[in-house]
């Protein structure tokens, strides 16, 4: 299978996953605005989707999948089977532990970590609060299901798990749906919201759990031991989950710093999950797939084979990436208006959310590039040089934010996001380069200028257009007409962007259908037909 194939794969699931969390981030919005009961969700659900990201993906897809892929090589399916219990015994029993101590732990935690401009309001402090506890249990779920994640994308059954996060959106989109029929109020739609989430964590978690069953491995429970092949996952997975869980590690913090303002939480929260529409469908397709194949071609020693992989897959990400981070600086506001101004959410609101979005289109390249250059150096078990790079970028973004906070408000919070992105995807590059790891690939080289000019004009185009059309796109017009017009704009950007790529040579055919192709030396297991 191609890569692009595997990409479409992991892309198709993400993308719905996307798709229906955009349409609850229109229907939160109109139900509770960037109010009181919105920005204490919002921040209690930053916390074990933190924790998510730093123990369980960030860590099981850097270090679990090469050890479990070198596994299912050396010792078979069995071996396979026995490696995966031995972690899951211990991974299910610490995070027992781990919940049960943050559960006791939230008023604590919510005063001085997650959101300390709120102890003020005494209701906004005691509904995240008590928001936090019904959904922290969340964590335990997707850690595991994260892990069989990792399973099933070594087995070349990408599926499964890429559509399981499909089912957090529709539930929380059943549970807004019965709000509105049924009438309730902001705080109970806040609580209903946790519920949901706790019960999506259970629903995700076991449809992984049959996928792996179906592909031919039964996890039964071992009683908790540190064996070899635990100690080293553990060596490899700290720093990887704190790598993986960069993004995460500064949402955190700048959830922090934004509780000082209100509504400032909800509309860095809005403006992520829209942003996030590319950066998931692109950035988490090529790492979920790039990372088990460069660790793949590393292990048999086909050096030229694990280059080409890296360089088409930066190709691949440029192609798509740099036009969307166009459209997004320069038609931020008629797309935010068209998915979110309705209800309780004003005009204002409407401005706010939009300028983060702008700002966080600049950063979208480096932040899907991270997700690129991080394989090269998790596929060769190191995972210490990331982690100090997601350090320094995190101090970047600590200093900046608290630094444009009081000038910019969220928008200063945001900007510090995006050049502690750029840095960290500039100094994982560099030192790709510098030892030896990124070769030199002129098709690569001579590419990039042709798609940064064809973006660039594309925009040009866009910003004019967008006066021209400016009727179509105000608040007043109806529904219908400000998704005519905006899908009219992109419709738009598309053809003058492709038409500009593929006629300069920064695109071609052969880059999308052949380029990418891996031509295994050996044959590869059946994938999972979605």
């Amino acid at each position: 299978m191609s890569l692009v194939k595997k990409f479409a794969t992991v892309a198709s699931g993400t993308l719905m996953s996307r798709v229906f969390g955009l349409t609850r981030e229109m229907l939160m919005a109109a139900a509770l605005g960037t109010g009181p009961v919105a920005d204490a969700f919002n921040a209690a659900f930053r916390f074990p989707n933190t924790f998510r990201r730093l123990f369980a993906e960030g860590a099981f897809n850097a270090a679990f999948v090469p050890l479990f892929a070198k596994e299912i090589e050396a010792n078979g399916m069995e071996g396979a089977k026995r490696f995966s219990e031995e972690v899951f015994g211990v991974l299910f029993s610490v995070l027992m532990a781990l919940t049960i101590i943050m559960e006791l732990s939230m008023p604590l935690i919510v005063r001085t970590v997650i959101a300390p401009g709120f102890v003020d309001d005494p209701q906004k402090f005691g509904n995240t609060v008590s928001m936090a506890i019904i959904m922290f249990p969340y964590l335990a779920c997707m850690s595991l299901a994260a892990m069989m994640g990792g399973m099933l994308n070594s087995l070349h059954r990408y599926f499964a798990a890429a559509v399981a996060p499909v089912f957090l959106n529709i539930i929380l989109i059943g549970v807004l749906a019965y709000a509105w029929y049924a009438g309730h109020d902001g705080i109970a739609i806040g609580y209903g919201l946790s519920w949901g989430v706790m019960a999506a964590g259970l629903v995700q978690l076991t449809i992984v759990w049959f996928a792996v069953r179906k592909a031919g491995i039964s996890i039964g429970f071992r009683r908790p031991r540190m064996t070899a092949n635990v100690k080293r996952l553990l060596v490899l997975a700290l720093p990887a989950a704190i790598t993986g869980g960069i993004t995460q590690i500064n949402l955190l913090i700048n959830t922090n710093i934004a509780s000082g303002k209100e509504g400032a939480i909800t509309s860095l929260a809005n403006a992520d999950r829209v942003y996030q529409l590319p950066l998931g469908v692109v950035g988490i397709a090529v790492a979920t797939v790039l990372l088990p194949e460069l660790a793949r071609a590393l292990r048999s020693g086909n050096l030229k084979e694990a280059g080409n992989l890296q360089n088409r897959s930066v190709e691949f990400i440029l192609f798509l990436t740099l036009p969307a981070a166009a459209a997004l600086l320069v038609m931020s506001e008629p797309i935010i208006r068209l998915l979110l101004e309705r209800g309780e959410f004003t005009a204002e609101s409407t401005s706010r959310v939009a300028n983060i979005l702008a700002i966080y289109g600049l950063g979208l390249p480096a932040f899907v590039l991270i997700k690129a250059f991080i394989p090269g150096f998790f596929a060769r078990e190191d995972t210490k040089t990331p982690m100090i790079f997601a350090a320094v970028s995190v101090v970047i973004n600590i200093a900046m934010a608290l630094t444009l906070f009081p000038i910019l408000a969220e928008t200063g919070i945001a900007t510090a996001e995006v050049t502690a992105g750029w840095v960290n995807a500039i100094l994982l590059f560099a030192t790709l380069i510098w030892r030896g790891h990124w070769g030199r690939d002129i098709p690569l080289l001579t590419r990039i200028p042709r798609l940064i000019i064809a973006a660039a004009i594309m925009a040009l185009a866009l910003s004019y257009a967008i006066k021209w059309a400016e009727p179509y796109l105000v608040a007043q017009a109806p529904v219908h007409v400000q998704a005519a017009g905006v899908f009219g704009l992109i419709f738009m950007s598309m053809v003058i962007y492709f038409a500009l790529a593929f006629g300069s040579g920064g695109a071609s055919l052969g880059m999308i259908r052949r380029n990418v192709k891996r031509r295994a030396k050996a044959p590869e297991p059946p994938a999972e037909n979605p």
